[in-house]
């Protein structure tokens, strides 16, 4: 048998075992039957857990107090967009925010999207993880500095590449630890009794650069919190 990684489609086989990484919601999307017992051929690590989403949130209000609405950028024909959104929208009513939702469904839209929502003031966004944001992120970020929008993301390189802020697992240790997960496969362990793993390791990110032209003033508890401020 031959364990291999896989992002998104377990149902090629049934027989073969299989180790994923970075799915954002293995029992929604319906690659496993629970995370403690898989149940089938295929196991592996979560994205992240959904209590994650609420706080991007409380990121955003703590790095941009003046922000009380917030535009979550979400695909909503995934299972995950559409958990990600409910999370975020829990959460918005303790901390004084409003949220909705800016589906992402083509890249046409995305741009005029944000432009509408900037009309209202004291706004920010929020990228939740999918494919579409990801391929798009680049024009994200130059809209939302162009309507003077704070920002949070779902990956640390996104705010390398100018986004505001990001928390975030970090992804490359899950490669890592997928290996343990192969190699226990391959001793004659089935993934059926491996249970789906989570992440252990989150990271904040924030982009000085990004705050400045944005005429926000981080606050220095943030910073000490920071495993990486890009200035």
């Amino acid at each position: 048998m031959h364990p291999f990684c896989l992002h998104g489609r377990p149902e090629v086989t049934r027989t073969i075992p299989i180790v994923f990484v970075i799915v954002p919601d293995p029992v929604g999307s319906g690659f496993v039957a629970s995370l403690s017992r898989p149940g089938g051929n295929a196991t592996g690590y979560m994205m992240f857990e959904y209590n994650l989403c609420g706080k991007w949130l409380e990121l955003l209000k703590e790095i941009a107090p003046s922000v009380t609405h917030a535009a979550v950028l979400r695909d909503p024909s995934l299972t995950a967009g559409i958990g990600q959104f409910a999370v975020i929208q829990s959460v918005a009513p303790s901390i004084g925010m409003e949220v909705s939702p800016i589906d992402l469904r083509e890249r046409a839209q995305i741009e005029p999207a944000i432009a509408t929502f900037a009309r209202t003031s004291n706004g920010g966004i929020i990228l939740t993880a999918s494919a579409i944001g990801a391929s798009n992120v680049n024009l994200i970020i130059t809209a939302a500095a162009r309507y003077k929008l704070p920002s949070v993301f779902i990956q640390r390189p996104f705010v390398t590449a100018g986004g505001l802020a990001s928390y975030a697992p970090n992804f490359l240790d899950q490669y890592r630890r997928a290996a343990d997960c192969v190699n226990s496969i391959l001793k004659g362990v089935k993934p059926a009794d491996l249970p789906v793993q989570s992440p252990t390791k989150y990271e904040l990110a924030i982009n000085l650069r990004t705050a400045k032209a944005l005429g926000i003033s981080v606050p220095a508890s943030l910073l000490s919190r920071a495993d990486e401020v890009i200035e």
